[in-house]
């Protein structure tokens, strides 16, 4: 059948930042697309990219060739996920629930974000296959009240964000004086009343069907509106955490369990020796630490420690050659973010399942252009290029 006619012109991932853009109020807009302080990090990631280029290889017949990709047991039909976003049902109309739903039926992985807005229970339902991304505290009994009802609802894969030990400086959020949660203002009010598509398409249609948004997931009760006075108030406690919480919930938590947020190989091999079943190499999108190197950049010396572990690539892709890159340079698998939310927030389910077609369509070209007819296939890494000046 094809995508919806506001799909028809969206012909790669970065089509959908556009449209997104003029859809959203600007403080959301800001809050999804922007990264910390000077936003050097979020730019790098990018940039990282092109620094390797791609040897072609000709007269190989790839014929036959699939994308389909194993992580943690599961063979996939993509060798690419959805990455946990926070509030995404903010900018789309149950927008995590889109990607559940899209994920599921595309065969690839979605990683359910712990901020998001519907409750993990209804996630699990719409996909039963879908992992759980978890913002812990330094209280044991705390993480073992969210794990175990992670567990209950059905998830089986655990990955707790361990590159938040505090607040980061955005900036350019504050001025637009968005918070999260939000605290209600004139200027918000305002940029919500200027985009009556966002305002009648997903906030009005969410009161009406659920009520007020809440944190949902953070613990085992329901936790803040996302409209809250006390929004400034709000504070993070997880600079305690430690190696020796991890190890404890290893020895506690009955399936797969990941970190994300790693860029140290002497961090990935802690975790290797702690009996992890893997790690995300990622710098948060550049929205937490300006300046952290990009996680393409160490991927290389990190894979290098992997032993049993998966390692999974998060930051900046945007292209199938992006994530060709990232499994040549040692990546068992690639998590894409931003553009799927912008996506869940023009067309919603719809939407998303168009991006995954992009992305796959253009995994499957540069394929056939590698002369690599299987994802696994070690000469894929010989085709990666890399040089000292960025290139075009």
């Amino acid at each position: 059948m094809g995508p919806p006619r506001s799909l028809r012109r969206v012909k790669c991932l970065e089509d959908f930042a556009a449209p997104a853009r003029a859809f959203l109020p600007a403080a959301l807009w800001e809050f999804v697309s922007t990264g910390a302080d000077g936003r050097v990090s979020l730019r790098g990631n990018r940039a990282s990219f092109n620094r390797y280029w791609l040897k072609t290889k000709i007269l190989t017949d790839v014929s036959g060739r699939s994308t389909a990709k194993q992580l943690l047991g599961k063979t996939y039909g993509a060798p690419f996920g959805i990455a946990p976003m926070g509030a995404s049902a903010l900018f789309g109309f149950e927008a995590d629930l889109a990607f559940a739903r899209a994920a599921a039926k595309a065969n690839i992985p979605f990683l359910m974000s712990g901020s998001a807005l519907i409750p993990m229970e209804k996630i699990a339902e719409a996909n039963p296959d879908a992992w759980f991304q978890a913002y812990v505290i330094h209280e044991r009994d705390a993480i073992a009240a969210l794990a175990d009802r992670a567990w209950n609802a059905g998830f089986r894969t655990l990955v707790i964000t361990v590159d938040a030990p505090v607040a980061p400086n955005r900036g350019v959020n504050l001025r637009q004086g968005f918070y999260y949660p939000m605290r209600p203002t004139l200027r918000i009010a305002v940029d919500g009343l200027l985009h009556p598509r966002w305002l009648f398409r997903s906030f009005f249609r969410t009161l009406v069907s659920t009520g007020m948004p809440h944190i949902e997931n953070y613990g085992t009760g329901r936790g803040m509106p996302i409209l809250s006075w006390s929004a400034p108030d709000r504070r993070m406690h997880r600079d305690a955490l430690d190696w020796e919480d991890m190890k404890w919930l290893r020895g506690r938590w009955k399936g797969r369990l990941l970190l994300k947020g790693v860029l140290d190989a002497e961090d990935a091999g802690t975790a290797r020796g702690m009996g992890l079943d893997g790690i995300m190499v990622s710098n948060h999108g550049g929205r937490y630490l300006d300046t952290a190197i990009p996680p393409l950049k160490v991927l290389p010396e990190i894979a290098a420690e992997k032993g049993g572990m998966a390692i999974i690539y998060d930051g900046g892709v945007r292209r199938g050659t992006d994530v060709i890159k990232a499994l040549g340079l040692g990546a068992d698998f690639v998590f894409v973010g931003r553009p799927f939310l912008h996506a869940a927030a023009i067309a919603e389910e719809a939407g998303v399942a168009h991006a995954i077609e992009l992305l796959a369509a253009e995994i499957d070209r540069t394929m056939a252009f590698l002369g690599c007819a299987d994802l696994d296939d070690h000469r894929l890494g010989l085709q990666i290029v890399p040089e000292e000046s960025p290139g075009p």
